[in-house]
């Protein structure tokens, strides 16, 4: 649009100190990329080197993609100008090692004292109010203690650690929402807050969390209570070999299977209406075999354009290489060449939010000078409820479906705001498994705390109450395909003449453009068409592919989407009205793997990969005395081997005997081997499985998980619980979640001003819809 503001980050004018190294330095480039102002302080005595590569000429990749552009000053923390940079600034981040001698040096509990309004973000691996506050975390160790390992790879094998430092990358989204939600309130209270961060915490909780809220192909059944079964799981989101590599295929709804039916030409042997279901296809192993013989002659471009043209959810099992020379990723422009150093040029994402249609990126904006943000004219004038939640007082209206959907929303309920979901039995949430009428686990964990509105914005009516609604809430979300908001006017530019204040965050699995933008997109596909499902499979036969059961990325992509809408909330504190925002699930995980893109790009360029190999420094999955079970042990440098030599016998070796190691592993249970190595500082990690999750006492600790019996489940459902560990900030609400429009009449008398029979009338004309319990309507 010709008349189109210009761009106005969403955090411009708001300022950060990091004094982070390491993999958690992507929380810095998360801000820095919504227009914060990140300053990189070198603290004497507290600061670390630590660098994240993969390295090429002797430059660590990943910290460099981190810290682009960002202004670096080597301080004293002793001296005045350390206190001026704390005076000047909104936020803190900072990671020192727990028990270390940094960490006393800095003193953040001071630092909290003599500076209140600084909102200070303290990260550790363990957190920092636990008995395991010094134990060692990487990337396997994460893995292994958050579940994921025990989901990923063929049972009794040795588990495949997926790619990239997915944990830490995963934890940087979710520390970034809670910071800017703790801040957004601090700018009506004055009050700051201290957060201890644990990235397990967050890893667990933003990749693929085993008590949060599942798939569709989880068939109602939450990860933490499904057992390990390689054919069932090929079943769910089946990877079929072609005539020129592999093609995934997602048959999930009913409409979807009807489309399978006729592309494979109507066969009767299927044609029993029992197909329609989910369970039947997933329990079906000749039908699986059908469709593998069907797609075996064929390529994988026939196949995904014969799949999206049947309405079959089809994609490619692209390589990374294939996926980055797609022609969307080109046509979206989200690659661009950096100087990372001086002659060392890569290609580096363009920032994971787009931004009232501009790339939110630090890399292609010029920071410029902007005032502090003083205030909170809108939110002080909104209602508190006194719940000790900083998201008090704003109104979100939640379209959002299946998880990215559930989760974006839901993370706005747990931190205090008032959710309205927005549903219709026409088209119920594909997380609702079953009967209407009856509550899942993966539901319940993704939709506590919300209020639920049946609605049809199919019609007329239906969509001028939709619209009356988003005249009175903050913040409205969805993840249709492209397209579809618009077509039921609830896309930014139709609600943003109902509502010049309105948020409005999309969330769609290749983005709002491109030639991929209205292709048919579930996690599994999106995994297979960047390259991520190849890169995760199976060492030893590399067409195994382990990805089959992960949730990836649609957690984190929620994080994203919330980060965005919280974001431009500050904005409107500034400037007083809305904002639009975009998130493509594609671009994410792309994101993750910016740092081996880069790398792969400058080798093909003619530079040199410089990682330094460590043969004799263990780092794998070791075998252990329990049934199936595995340890991760990790050693990172010289002082680890000399722990590890003695804690398993070896003190006078100069390096550890893979075997001998295995042997030593193989005598003890998962847990007697991970307390042991860990007491030595060696990183170690028993494989978990999800149902072990709450018993282990670090999540105890943490209060990680709850357990409620809600009146419409039949069993008790565990789900996470502390989103947040700060001063100030409670834990989650305990409101359950609801039925398909549960609170339709209180909805429709409170925000809508409806009477009695107003809203019996719209009712009986199917505009409004209250639940049908025991046969009648309540």
């Amino acid at each position: 649009m010709a008349d189109a503001p210009a761009y106005d980050p969403p955090l411009r004018g708001v300022r950060i100190l990091d004094l982070t190294s390491g993999p958690m330095t992507a929380v810095g480039r998360l801000f820095a990329d919504l227009g914060a102002h990140v300053t990189v302080a070198n603290l004497a005595a507290i600061s670390r080197d630590d660098v994240v590569g993969p390295h090429v000429d002797g430059l660590a990749i990943q910290t460099a993609i981190n810290r682009h552009g960002m202004a670096s000053i080597d301080v004293d923390p002793a001296s005045a100008e350390f206190e001026q940079l704390l005076a000047d600034s909104d936020i803190l981040i900072e990671n020192t090692a727990p028990g270390s001698l940094a960490e006393a040096t800095l003193a953040v509990r001071n630092i909290r004292r003599q500076h209140p309004a600084l909102v200070i973000l303290s990260i550790s691996d363990f957190g920092r109010d636990t008995d395991y506050r010094t134990w060692q975390a990487t990337t396997p160790v994460l893995h292994a203690l958050t579940s994921e390992l025990s989901r990923s790879g063929i049972p009794g094998r040795e588990p495949v650690v997926p790619p990239a430092e997915l944990p830490y990358l995963v934890a940087a989204a979710q520390a970034a929402v809670l910071t800017t939600a703790i801040y957004l309130d601090r700018l009506r209270t004055a009050e700051g807050d201290l957060i201890d961060f644990s990235v397990l915490d967050g890893a667990m909780q933003t990749l693929d969390p085993p008590f949060g809220s599942a798939g569709s192909a989880s068939a109602g059944v939450a990860v933490s209570a499904q057992q390990r079964d390689w054919t069932a799981e090929q079943m769910r989101y089946p990877i079929i070999a072609c005539k020129d590599g592999h093609v995934r295929i997602c048959i999930l709804a009913k409409r979807q299977w009807r489309g399978m039916f006729a592309w494979l030409g109507s066969p009767e042997e299927f044609a029993d209406p029992s197909f329609d279901k989910l369970g039947k296809r997933f329990h079906s192993p000749e039908l699986l075999a059908a469709i593998t013989r069907f797609c075996a002659d064929k390529t994988r471009a026939e196949l995904e354009a014969q799949g999206q043209a049947h309405g079959v959810p089809t994609a490619a099992v692209l390589t990374l290489a294939e996926a980055l020379g797609a022609e969307h990723f080109t046509a979206r422009g989200f690659f661009r060449d950096v100087e990372l150093a001086p002659g060392v040029v890569a290609p580096i994402p363009v920032g994971v939010s787009e931004i009232d249609g501009h790339r939110a990126s630090a890399l292609t904006e010029a920071q410029t000078p902007a005032a502090r943000p003083a205030g909170a004219p809108l939110l002080g004038t909104r209602a508190r409820r006194g719940q000790g939640l900083p998201l008090e007082g704003i109104r979100v209206l939640d379209l959002g479906v299946i998880v990215v959907g559930a989760d974006t929303a839901r993370l706005f309920g747990d931190l205090g705001a008032d959710v309205v979901k927005i549903e219709h039995s026409a088209h119920p949430d594909g997380l609702r498994v079953g009967k209407l009428t009856s509550m899942t686990q993966p539901f319940a964990a993704g939709h506590r705390n919300k209020r639920s509105i049946g609605l049809d914005l199919r019609t007329d009516e239906g969509r001028a109450l939709a619209h009356r609604l988003a005249a009175n809430c903050d913040v409205v979300l969805s993840n249709y395909k492209p397209g579809v908001a618009e077509a039921l006017g609830m896309d930014y530019a139709t609600l943003r003449r109902i509502n010049p204040e309105i948020v409005v965050v999309d969330s769609s699995a290749f983005g709002p453009t491109g030639p991929w933008a209205r292709r048919l997109g579930y996690g599994p596909l999106v995994r297979a068409a960047v390259g991520f499902t190849h890169l995760w499979a199976d060492p030893h036969d590399p067409e195994t592919f382990c990805d089959t059961v992960t949730v990836y990325p649609d957690h984190v992509a929620a994080r994203i989407g919330a980060l965005s809408a919280l974001a431009l909330l500050l904005r409107r504190e500034r400037t007083g009205t809305g904002g639009a925002a975009s998130i493509s699930q594609a671009e994410v995980m792309l994101s993750h793997l910016a740092a081996d893109i880069a790398a792969d790009a400058l080798v093909r360029a003619g530079h040199t990969r410089t990682d330094t190999p460590t043969p004799d420094y263990p780092w794998e999955l070791f075998p252990t005395a329990d049934d199936d079970g595995w340890i991760a042990v990790t050693v990172r440098d010289d002082a680890d081997l000399q722990a590890l030599r003695w804690v398993i016998g070896l003190p006078g070796e100069d390096r550890v005997d893979p075997d001998a190691l295995r042997a030593w592993t193989s005598r003890r249970s998962r847990f007697e081997a991970m307390e042991r190595l860990q007491a030595a500082g060696v990183p170690a990690g028993a494989v978990m499985h999800a149902d072990e999750l709450p018993g282990f006492e670090y999540y105890e600790q943490r209060r990680g998980f709850r357990e409620e019996l809600h009146p419409y489940g039949s069993v008790p459902f565990r789900m996470e619980n502390v989103q947040v560990h700060c001063d100030h900030v409670a834990d989650p609400p305990l409101g359950q979640a609801p039925l398909l429009g549960e609170q339709t009449t209180e909805i429709a008398a409170e925000l809508l001003g409806l009477d009695a029979g107003e809203i019996a009338d719209l009712c009986a004309r199917g505009i409004l819809e209250i639940p049908a319990l025991d046969g009648a309507q309540s």
